[in-house]
């Protein structure tokens, strides 16, 4: 059955554990900020009149060749820039080598991170990627299989950034405010990709594509210095925290140890159909959202044909959305559980309903309403918005089931997602590689499909109650 823990009134938006929350929101916006930096520049680092199909090094071509033969959307930025001949397959080879550094990491760095402490494995992923970001420029010159190299190097720093935040927050998030908190933190990736989608394109055509990646590398660095001067692994060790927050976030999780766990039930988890139907859920979210992260300035730019500024600005409108729908879907999902409106096994599986179901039909109607302007916009705008709810969902279902290895099982949970964006990704390069107009149907009916998978995996299988391996067993003394 679901805890009922204290709900005794403590101040909340003023509180540590919300500064937290924005703190975590803003590193969440480096981390995808770096990783959707090239989705934007690559309209303009590659020279789209060079036959597809060819896996070649970086190549620079020379720059009157480049102003005569290229498209409207290369011809616009700044001419002091390299541009490559990096084919459709290459160019998703590209992008999927970030998701294999990730995966490399997500679990080891899940484990070591509930033994020696989220704030240093937070933050030395978040320094190591941004100083890869800004070495990325360079990397491009010397040829794309260094690019691929450092894309998965980044990826692996990044994968030691993002699952040490759950580490935090089994420490931090009082259970009934755990949606409100995660949602905040979390809001800050689709924040980060509408602001990159967003001036990406004028910071290219402006300065040159060079310049994405030196500027949100920079803000990188700067984040970094901030995180290891305000963020401690927990309350009891915060040199600022007040007495009153401090009891709140104790007493609230009491029900929870906190106690260092001496092993991982690996048999035990591997048995248990809820963890499955929260892997299976992670595998279906992310295939569809990396889809979205990665080829959407491609689509809109192929698709629509407009250029390398207004694709960006067009690119950047979803992730307001999602921004949106991920903070209003943490405080809906927080009040209904407050006000015991729903039980938290139903809230968990409403959202992540709406959060899969919603987006497939978005995806399945694209393909038939391509020739109209606004349309495909309302419903490119509507697939990452509605995804997001899924954060209110299956997203953070691994603090209900198994809280003392939430770090741990988180790295899995995003392993199975980062599986499902390799493939989708390198997929949609092949398939858009041998006909654009059939290849992008092909591509939004097969993420339908695999989303209807997951949600009816999920439905089926999913609960919200704390497994019995995952319970501290204390001995009673005579």
């Amino acid at each position: 059955m679901d805890e009922k823990p204290s709900t005794r009134k403590v101040p909340e938006f003023c509180s540590l554990r919300y500064g937290l929350a924005l703190i975590m929101h803003f590193s969440n916006f480096t981390v995808i900020t770096q990783r959707v930096s090239l989705s934007i520049a690559i309209i303009a680092m590659v020279n789209s009149t060079q036959q597809p199909g060819l896996f070649n090094a970086s190549t620079e071509r020379p720059l009157a060749f480049t102003l005569n033969h290229s498209n409207r959307s290369t011809k616009e930025f700044n001419s002091g820039a390299s541009v490559y001949e990096w084919s459709p397959e290459t160019q998703g080879i590209i992008f999927s080598s970030i998701s294999y550094g990730i995966i490399l990491t997500l679990i080891p760095s899940g484990y070591l991170a509930g033994i020696f402490g989220a704030k240093q494995m937070l933050g030395a992923g978040l320094l190591i990627s941004s100083l890869l970001t800004l070495f990325t420029p360079l990397a491009a010159d010397f040829g794309v299989v260094l690019v691929i190299v450092i894309r998965t190097v980044q990826g692996m720093a990044q994968g030691m950034a993002w699952t040490g935040q759950f580490t935090i927050w089994a420490k931090w998030a009082p259970p009934l405010e755990r949606s409100k908190l995660t949602s905040i933190a979390g809001s800050g990736a689709a924040f980060g990709s509408f602001i990159i989608l967003c001036v990406g394109g004028l910071i290219s055509q402006t300065l040159g594509w060079p310049f994405i990646f030196y500027i949100f590398g920079s803000i990188g660095c700067v984040c970094c210095l901030l995180w290891f001067m305000v963020i401690y692994d927990d309350p009891m060790h915060h040199p600022c925290i007040s007495v009153r927050e401090k009891d709140h976030i104790v007493s609230s999780l009491a029900q929870q140890s906190s106690s260092p766990r001496r092993s991982v039930p690996i048999k035990a988890m591997v048995r248990c159909l809820p963890l499955w139907a929260i892997f299976t859920g992670f595998f279906s979210h992310f295939w569809l959202c990396t889809i979205i992260i990665t080829y959407l300035p491609t689509y809109i730019s192929s698709v629509l044909h407009v250029n390398i500024r207004d694709s960006g600005v067009l690119s950047s409108l979803p992730f307001i959305a999602a921004s949106s729908c991920t903070i209003l879907g943490g405080q809906l999902a927080d009040f209904l559980l407050s006000r015991k409106l729903l039980r938290l096994i139903t809230v968990r599986k409403l959202f992540s309903s709406l959060g899969l179901l919603l987006p497939s039909l978005c995806a399945v109607a694209l393909p038939f309403v391509a020739s109209s302007y606004t349309t495909t916009i309302i419903l490119l705008i509507l697939i990452p918005g509605t995804s997001n709810l899924c954060d209110s969902g299956f997203i953070i279902n691994t603090l209900d089931v198994a809280p003392r290895y939430a770090s741990f099982l988180m790295g899995i949970s995003r392993g199975f997602g980062l599986i499902a964006g390799i493939i989708s990704s390198t997929a949609t390069g092949f398939l858009i590689s041998q006909d654009s107009v059939s290849g992008w149907r092909n591509v939004f009916f097969l993420a339908a499909a695999v989303n209807m998978f997951g949600l009816v995996f999920y439905l089926t299988f999913g609960q919200a109650e704390i497994q019995h391996w995952a319970k501290e067993r204390t001995l009673t003394r005579l």
